[in-house]
């Protein structure tokens, strides 16, 4: 039962040093990055997408970016986001390695969107 307790308490701790993380690094200045034309760029897969995505954002998922990311331009600002936000660092990852200077980890598109509803509102 000890056991249970103590895998409990690690559990807790990771999830709240995860949220804590994503508090603290999310809006690192993503707003102002959109309202000066960044992209949305969602990575998830086409299903996850149709599911739910922010209005504007394009789609190309992290297992396809290594054929499609020549439809991008790299003069331009982009903002990765998937449905947690680890796809998103890697393609993130992927892009600077090919080139792409501003790159940006939007986390989890559920999170970015509360920024551009925000956005929109004001």
């Amino acid at each position: 039962m000890k056991t249970i307790y103590i895998i409990g308490a690690i559990v807790i701790l990771i999830y709240i040093s995860y949220r804590t993380y994503r508090f603290a690094t999310l809006d690192n200045g993503l707003a102002h990055k959109i309202e000066n034309g960044a992209i949305i760029l969602d990575v998830r897969t086409e299903k996850e997408y149709n599911m739910g995505h922010i209005d504007g954002s394009i789609n190309i998922s992290l297992g396809t970016i290594n054929e499609r990311y020549i439809e991008l331009d790299k003069s331009k600002t982009y903002i990765t986001t998937c449905s947690h936000g680890l796809r998103s660092v890697k393609v993130e990852n992927i892009l600077k390695d090919k080139g792409f200077k501003n790159v940006f980890n939007g986390g989890a598109w559920s999170d970015l969107e509360k920024i551009v509803i925000k956005l929109k509102d004001n």
